[in-house]
């Protein structure tokens, strides 16, 4: 998969299929808009790519919103690497982008630098300065610049059509399990590992801390979960996100204490895979506390399936 950073394409992608939105997240619904859009191409013998944006237009329109993603733009590349996507242009999203009227998208981008034939889109997206841009404008100038537009109907699933916002929804509540059916796969926050206070060592149970970073900021509580530590080994953990309120701190922070492990994992790339919320946070009374609620969860935690 060739990944490009602008709209300056190799001849190879050009007149090829294209569909573009934010992809966060590569759910259920975005596998079947790709599998669909590859099955679409071949048929036409085109290229098949992805056009997405970083960071996604609605954190970029709201700087306060640092929480907001399902997977990180890493995550992104891998997931269109896995669905065999011929190429990816990740058009970085900054003032001068978001100041392009939707018919100059359409006719210098999409038309003139990008040359595509087919173009996949939801029915609601929304593009160009203002949001003015949508399905009927692309299929009103689509004849007379020579290209075709599709829509492929959104995946629903028990009467609720799967959307990143659906699983951004449960994941904030907490329902893992259900965002992980909606996914395909278990949600995964990935990064290195960082040196904490040792707080948890000192208490009979070392822990992998985390930065959340951009990612949403799951319902605050004690998961199941499974680490993937640098693609080469996979554990069963016990994560605890939220704020330490029994040691009065006040900074949220992912800690995963890793079943089995006896090394630490200072700087290394860990992946850690949620599989179901276990209990919410609470705060005791003292250490002792704390350690007979931790072993109860981790009893708890080697129940789970997964």
């Amino acid at each position: 998969m060739k990944i490009y950073k602008n709209f300056n394409i190799s001849k190879k992608f050009k007149n090829s299929a294209i569909a573009i939105g934010n992809f966060d997240g590569f759910h259920l619904g975005h596998q079947k808009v790709i599998n669909k859009g590859k099955y679409i191409a071949k048929k036409n013998k085109l290229k098949f790519g992805l056009l997405v944006f970083h960071p996604l237009p609605v954190m970029f329109f709201s700087k306060k919103l640092k929480n907001y993603r399902i997977d990180s733009l890493k995550q992104k590349i891998e997931s269109s690497k896995k669905f065999g996507v011929d190429f990816l242009i990740i058009k970085k999203f900054d003032k001068n982008f978001s100041k392009i009227s939707a018919e100059n998208f359409i006719e210098a981008v999409l038309y003139r630098k990008l040359m595509v034939k087919l173009i996949f889109i939801s029915k609601n997206f929304k593009f160009g300065k203002n949001r003015t841009g949508d399905i009927k404008l692309l299929k009103k100038k689509q004849n007379y610049l020579n290209y075709k537009t599709k829509t492929i109907a959104p995946l629903n699933k028990k009467n609720k059509i799967i959307s990143s916002t659906l699983i951004r929804k449960n994941i904030k509540k907490g329902r893992i399990d259900f965002a992980n059916k909606m996914l395909g796969r278990y949600w995964t926050i990935e990064g290195k590992v960082k040196r904490g206070e040792k707080r948890g060592r000192r208490i009979g149970f070392p822990t992998c801390n985390l930065d959340l970073g951009n990612y949403i900021i799951p319902k605050i509580g004690v998961y199941s979960s499974i680490v993937n530590v640098n693609n080469k080994f996979k554990k069963k953990a016990i994560v605890n996100i939220g704020y330490k309120p029994t040691f009065g701190k006040n900074k949220l922070l992912l800690e995963a204490h890793i079943f089995g492990l006896k090394k630490n994992l200072y700087d290394k790339s860990i992946k850690i895979m949620l599989t179901r919320f276990i209990r919410k946070e609470k705060k005791f009374k003292n250490i002792i506390q704390l350690k007979k609620q931790i072993k109860k969860d981790i009893r708890d935690v080697k129940k789970v399936n997964g």
